[in-house]
């Protein structure tokens, strides 16, 4: 098949890094522009990156010398090289937001990794395997901005990704209360233990913003479309804390969880093996063949051992077992750069593609 042309603005930063080597040999997406701040156009990507590659494999030869181009100069340029962009700039909240519109009035479709748009009421924030619906907004999106093929979608906060999906095929049960600690990895921060020595041998028991985000975005997911935007769910009651951590990847969450109907532990490990979501009925190319993964052993999942199950795409799940408080507590985990982050918007871009709201110009 012919690939659709990728363009990546915010290239230079750990999560455009991180997008920069998804592309590498994907069977469905060609990089074909590399976009950034003033500071790196005009610089071929080695030498833009240059010592701050952060990745643990090779910058890929396709990128190296692809000239970084001006992300907010050159939106019209860059709109016309490619059938869509991944977003990772590094802004102001409303200069991102601007941003992102700009590139879809260039009808340019744009995935972002960025929060900036997660609450405009007719942007879907999209995890594949739970609300793939929400994507039935997109043309009321388009109709606000007078496009034909330019929209912006989403990718959740990276930290839901451990927890949510746990929660999410239990919901038949009444889910009414969760309490969720989650413990994060300093590249959520964009850091490494190189650039952040003080996490070494230390916990911050404080991350910005990152509990609201917790405790309220998964009531978009769990929200439904009406009238050309998203309605988001009564509940249930969410209430969180986090926790950087020193792990360099995987964001791990403590789950506590009330049920109106309570479910038996075998029901719920039952249902988990066999929760299948449209990125697996689609088969598209970044998702888990099994998406949820149950570990029976004590003590696991493990941060450093299971991050990588299916290449970072699967949620590690253990140590299900009565509550004394709430009716269950788990632990859940999620490789915050690949599932969490690029990987989460990459496998929603092939869902886009898929369902045909990405087409080739």
């Amino acid at each position: 098949m012919e690939k659709f042309k990728v363009g990546v603005i915010g290239c230079t930063g750990m999560v455009g890094q991180r997008f920069v080597t998804l592309m590498e040999n994907h069977p469905w997406f060609q990089l074909t522009a590399v976009a950034a701040s003033p500071r790196s156009a005009g610089k071929t990507y080695e030498e833009a990156v240059g010592s701050r590659w952060a990745m643990d494999t090779p910058m890929p030869e396709e990128a190296k010398k692809l000239v970084v181009l001006n992300a907010e100069a050159d939106v019209e340029k860059i709109a016309s090289m490619v059938d869509f962009v991944f977003s990772a700039v590094d802004m102001k909240k409303e200069e991102i937001q601007a941003l992102e519109e700009e590139y879809a009035k260039h009808e340019c479709p744009v995935v972002s990794n960025n929060s900036a748009h997660r609450w405009t009421p007719d942007v879907p924030m999209v995890v594949p395997e739970i609300n793939p619906e929400h994507l039935d907004v997109i043309p009321a999106q388009r109709k606000r901005l007078g496009t034909q093929r330019g929209f912006i979608a989403v990718k959740s906060n990276c930290s839901l990704q451990s927890y949510v999906p746990a929660l999410h095929p239990l919901r038949k049960f009444g889910v009414k209360d969760v309490l969720v600690c989650t413990y994060q990895a300093i590249s959520g921060a964009g850091k490494t233990f190189e650039t952040w020595p003080e996490m070494v041998d230390n916990v911050i028991p404080y991350i910005g913003g990152e509990e609201e985000k917790s405790e309220q975005e998964p009531l978009k997911l769990w929200g439904k479309v009406e009238n050309g935007v998203i309605v988001n769910a009564d509940g249930p009651a969410i209430t969180a804390q986090c926790f950087r951590v020193p792990a360099s990847n995987g964001h791990m969450a403590a789950v506590f969880v009330r049920f109106e109907h309570k479910p038996s532990m075998e029901e719920i490990k039952e249902i988990w093996a066999s929760f299948r979501g449209r990125a697996q009925e689609l088969d598209l190319p970044s998702a888990p063949k099994q998406f949820l993964h149950y570990f029976e052993e004590d003590n696991r999942p493990q941060t450093k051992l299971d991050r990588m199950t299916e290449k970072g795409m699967a949620v590690c799940i253990g140590r299900l077992r009565p509550d004394t408080q709430y009716d269950y507590k788990f632990a859940c985990l999620s490789h915050n750069t690949l599932r969490g982050a690029a990987g989460g918007a990459v496998l929603l871009a092939e869902l886009l593609c898929a369902e045909n709201y990405i087409t080739r110009r």
